[in-house]
């Protein structure tokens, strides 16, 4: 892995790279911030997270099978755990543990404050799991994960497997532990995030054609989704993990098909394309941190990228 940023070409600004399509987009980025590459040497680069306490950002390496770190004061990069269950989407629990979705144990774990790892949830009604992808937690405790087969279907991302239950959207209960169904109609569902007033949950159908992103509206009671509604269409593109700032503006990765596609895409709450940040690898998934969570921290491909920009990531009330 490199260890600090890749100082290799000239820098600009404002950055070519970060591209307006909307006066609205102009607001939302600094004209005196370039994308930076902070670390490479990955296959296939997901999930990342920001650790503000530790000042350190997380990420899976899929295929090789292990969870890096970057440390934001030295600006070095580790292998900071070995054998992760080829693991895939992390985020943080309402106490600052890790959530991590697992391809090869096909679950969902817990990492506690003194490392052991708990496992929340691998089974539904006594069927195993597919190959849980993606995981954001709600303000009331609540985990809700996507669990499409991705991981399931070879021996890349993880092993090849049976599939035992259909792709679905599903909720860890903060007071039981139980598994709920929230949804199984979503075709291939991968990146999800709520708005920040959790009044709605956006999640990516990433095996529609064209590829969708839908908008659930959340229930009162933050226990039921209503109908799915298309809030955009990606056209060409791909679509994978994505997360919202506090204005609910959609910052999504982005890629497949042309140099052009790759990098990371912008909306509005009401799907409107806003701008695109252009980068030389698809952009698998992405997440705000930093000391004022206004660094957006951009898992793509073999690399990760960051860029300062003028909002912040929304954080539960």
């Amino acid at each position: 892995m490199h260890a600090a940023i890749d100082t290799s070409g000239p820098v600009r600004y404002p950055d070519p790279a970060v591209i307006a399509l909307d006066p609205r987009f102009e607001k939302l980025v600094l004209p005196l911030a370039a994308v930076e590459r902070l670390a490479t040497g990955c296959r296939w680069a997901e999930g990342p997270v920001w650790f503000g306490d530790g000042r350190y950002l997380l990420w899976s390496d899929v295929p090789n099978d292990r969870i890096m770190r970057w440390d934001e004061v030295s600006g070095q990069t580790h292998v900071w755990r070995h054998a992760a269950q080829h693991a895939n989407g992390n985020t943080r629990d309402r106490q600052g543990r890790l959530i991590t979705c697992e391809h090869l144990g096909r679950r969902v774990t817990r990492t506690e404050h003194d490392g052991r790892i708990t496992v929340l949830a691998d089974r539904y009604r006594g069927k195993r799991l597919n190959s849980p992808n993606d995981v954001v937690v709600k303000s009331d405790g609540s985990i809700w994960f996507t669990d499409p087969p991705f991981g399931i279907i070879g021996y890349y991302q993880g092993e090849k497997a049976e599939q035992e239950l259909p792709a679905g959207v599903y909720r860890i209960c903060p007071d039981t532990g139980a598994v709920e169904l929230m949804c199984d109609t979503v075709n291939g569902p991968n990146g999800l995030a709520f708005s920040p007033d959790e009044k709605q949950l956006y999640v990516i159908e990433s095996r529609a054609r064209p590829r969708n992103v839908l908008v659930f509206d959340v229930a009162d009671d933050g226990r039921g989704l209503g109908a799915p509604r298309v809030l955009f269409d990606a056209g060409e593109g791909t679509p994978d993990g994505f997360r919202v700032d506090v204005e609910g503006n959609l910052w999504c990765g982005w890629g497949m098909g042309t140099p052009e596609l790759d990098g990371v895409r912008v909306f509005s709450p009401l799907g409107e394309l806003l701008g695109r940040i252009a980068l030389p690898e698809r952009c698998a998934n992405l997440c705000f941190g930093g000391k004022h969570r206004n660094r957006l921290f951009m898992a793509s491909c073999t690399s990760i990228y960051s860029l300062f920009v003028n909002t912040q990531g929304a954080t539960a009330p």
